[in-house]
Parts: C-alpha cells; structure tokens; sequence
C-alpha cells in the first residue's frame, strides 16, 4: 500500500538548469528524486507546486511523491539531507492524503525579488540578488504596482515561450519596500506565467529609476503585449517564498526570519 508524502524544499538556484529533470543538465528535481528515491530503496517521482527556472531560488517549495515505504517523518527529511548537495534541503516531510497534489491542491504562491540598489556591484551576493546601480524609488515602485491587482490577462508579462493556455491569472497582492540599500518586490497570486515575476519586476525597476512613468505600468498590461513592458529582470533576484494550501492538510509554511518582508505587506 502506498502513501503519499509532501516535503518543503528549499535550494539556491544558482548552478541548476531550474526545478524540472532534464536529460544533459543538472535539476533540483533530479537530485531530489535520487536522493529520496535511496531513502524510499525504491525509485520515487516528485511532483512540485511550482516549477522554477534556472537560477531561481526557493525557500518554500512543496513537493510530494507516493512511497511504498514506512520511514518515520524526520527520516525522510535528515535521510534525504545527508545525500543531497549542501545547496538543496528538505525542511520538512509530512503525510498527505493521496488526494493532496502539490500543484492542483495550492490556494495561492508568494515570489519576492530582491535588488540590491547600491553604486558599487556585491561580490558575496552576485547569485543571489539583482543589482541596480542607479537610485530607485521604491514608494514610487509600490504605487505604480497596485495596477496590477486582481484578475487580468498577463500576457505582457509573460515570455513568449510560455505555455500556459491562459494568461488571466489572480495577483492577490504586490508590495515594494526599501530597508537600507535592498529594495524588496513580493508578490502574491494564485498562479504565476513563465518568467512573470521577473518580467514585472524589469518594468517596475524602470518605473524605480524613472526611465518610465508610475502610468506606463497599467498601460502595459492593458496592452497585453510583451513587446512594450521592461526587461526580464535577471534569475538571481528571485525567490520562491511559500505556497498556501487548504488548512485541513496541516502543512507548516516557512519561518519568517530573516526573510520578513519589511514595512508591510
């Protein structure tokens, strides 16, 4: 008899062709399944509730696999962890109903965007923040991004190779704040488009540094053309942060910590 058993993950991004396995490049997917798959002593498919691209970060991933073995909770996460490079973990590891998929059964995800927005480019941060060099108005980023709340076609803020039948998706809620020289973008919604976060987060640093005007932004995606919206913002600014689900499967979410979105949302 098999159980179904969902973990959080999280991993930089940095060196892995993104989440989903693939044939002559290094995966998070791919690793994870080995080394959960020695765990189960029994090969093992993973199934994510958000794939990430290449060089995109997560610290609340969720992913589950169906297993015919019985390990006890902890077992699957420190017994994973020990095979597993030191740039992915599984937090946790929990039993799910066979119902429960990590992607169908998702209420809402949560990205943030990270810029580093000093003169002067990190060294210790290169792969892990975007960095912009002029100054930008957060406040300004903030306003200009309430636009986009609500329903509405995103397909100015979707890559042209998406393949998503639809662009109308959800955004629940975006919020751009300043602590010291890092400008943060969080962004909630209940399903995101190929490189959507990233191609907001190019448009709205253009409204930052003043290149565009706080009305463009709705311009754009009223607009529904790629075409007229800013650059995709690099890979290395962005993280996968959380996945909502239904309280009845009693999943823990990722700590705050040092990760809290400053001033609010």
């Amino acid at each position: 008899m098999t159980q179904r058993i969902a973990v959080g993950v999280e991993y930089d991004g940095g060196r892995y062709a993104g989440w989903q396995r693939q044939a002559e490049a290094v995966s998070v997917q791919a690793e994870l399944e080995r080394a959960l798959g020695v765990v189960a002593d029994h090969p093992v498919t993973i199934t994510c509730g958000g794939r990430t691209d290449a060089g995109v970060h997560a610290l609340g991933q969720v992913a589950h696999f169906d297993t015919r073995s019985r390990r006890a909770m902890r077992g699957w996460a420190l017994g994973a962890n020990r095979l597993l490079p030191a740039d992915i973990a599984v937090t946790w590891a929990a039993p799910v109903p066979a119902g429960f998929h990590a992607r169908y059964s998702a209420l809402a995800r949560t990205y943030r965007y990270v810029i580093l927005n000093r003169a002067v480019r990190p060294a210790l941060l290169r792969r892990r923040v975007c960095w912009v060099h002029r100054p930008l108005d957060a406040g300004g980023m903030h306003a200009a991004a309430q636009c986009l709340v609500g329903e509405h076609d995103f397909s100015a803020f979707r890559a042209a190779e998406c393949q998503s039948p639809t662009a109308t998706r959800r955004l629940e809620r975006i919020a751009v704040a300043r602590h010291d020289d890092t400008v943060y973008i969080e962004v909630k919604a209940n399903a995101f488009l190929h490189h959507m976060v990233r191609n907001v987060a190019g448009s709205l640093i253009a409204v930052g540094t003043g290149d565009r005007p706080a009305a463009w932004l709705g311009d754009v995606l009223a607009g529904r053309d790629r075409r007229l919206a800013g650059i995709t913002a690099p890979a290395s600014g962005l993280y996968f942060l959380r996945i909502d689900y239904p309280g009845e499967f009693r999943l823990p979410v990722p700590p705050a910590g040092p990760w809290a979105m400053i001033a609010g949302a």
